[in-house]
Parts: structure tokens; sequence; C-alpha cells
């Protein structure tokens, strides 16, 4: 039984890459998107700006202008690139928001997050057809909270693993660049 149990620590020493430092794992948590739930911090002819909770508390700015919608994370979200970030044609957001979490310091931090986006579509003579939905990827660090990838819901059978698989390599997105697109992309014409 003893040679059992030391190949079986052995095994998940290697897995870890034989340091014994805790593997990493990414998961993901849910908030809803309720307006009604939030602040509102201002609002004029022109738009509405509102201070919303998401997970464990971290702050989400939301604000609406011109019949678009920007939304940004953390302490400092009025004052990140993805407070001035939304996609071009009018839209309005998903009801929910997922959060990206990795363990690699410890306990499950966010990193990044996924939200669906309603967009208005046009046919070639400019009359209104099904909405688009984009799943908008944004990375989560204070001082380079951006948004890194657009995903076509309805054009990738598979969008939401595509958004996910984005989320995990936001961490190396430089926020100086637009977001990338991932997959098909029928949205709208880009």
């Amino acid at each position: 039984m003893r040679k059992f149990t030391g190949a079986i620590a052995a095994i998940l020493l290697l897995s870890m890459g034989g340091t014994g430092a805790q593997a990493q794992f990414n998961q993901s948590e849910y908030t809803d998107v309720d307006l009604d739930a939030c602040t509102v911090i201002q609002s004029d002819d022109f738009g509405s700006t509102w201070a919303c909770n998401g997970y464990k508390g971290i702050p989400v700015m939301i604000a609406e202008g011109d019949l678009r919608f920007f939304v940004s994370y953390g302490l400092t979200s009025t004052e990140e690139k993805a407070a001035t970030q939304t996609l071009p044609p009018f839209n309005h957001l998903g009801p929910k928001i997922e959060w990206r979490l990795s363990n690699i310091e410890g306990g499950y931090k966010p990193f990044a997050t996924v939200l669906r986006y309603f967009v208005q579509r046009t046919d070639d003579s400019g009359a209104e057809i099904a909405e688009g939905q984009v799943l908008v990827v944004t990375r989560i660090e204070p001082g380079a909270t951006c948004q890194t990838a657009w995903i076509d819901a309805l054009a990738n059978p598979n969008a939401n693993e595509l958004a996910r698989e984005a989320a995990d390599k936001a961490a190396d997105f430089d926020c100086e660049n637009d977001p990338e697109i991932v997959g098909k992309f029928e949205a709208w014409a880009l």
C-alpha cells in the first residue's frame, strides 16, 4: 500500500510541474446585468452611467450613449480603456456577465469577463434584420482593463468555448491593440 500511495504522490507532483506548487485552474462564475439593481451616477439627454456590483462586489461601470453600451470593471473602471469601448452598431447588453477566475495566486480571482452584446443589423438595403450577438471578452487588470476579443455568437457553434479560450489568454493582451476577432464573424461588416 505504501508503494501505491507513493506512486500517486509522484504522479500528482509531476502533473504540477514537479515543484509541489499548486496547479492553475480557471473556472467561471456568473452575475446578473440588472440596471434596476445598480446606482445611477449620471444621467442626461445623451445617456446614463450606472455603478453596479459584480463578482464578490467588484465594481462594474455600465454606461449608455448614442444607443451603445460601454462596460468597465474595477475601482478605476471609469479611467480604464474599457470605459470608452463599445461595438460599432447600436447595441444592448445580455443578462449575465461570465467572470473567468484563476487560482494562480491562491484563492480564485477574476482576470477577465465574457459579456454578450446584442447588436442591430441591417441588410444591404438598410432594412433592419434579426439582431446579431457578439461575445465581448474584457481583460480585468488595474490600469489595463480593455476589450480583448469579439466572437460572433451566432456564426460560431462553439462561441462560448472560443470566448473562454480568448479570456484565458487575456492577461497577455496589449490594450494598445484593437480587440481580436475570433472565429467566423458576420455580426456586421468589418
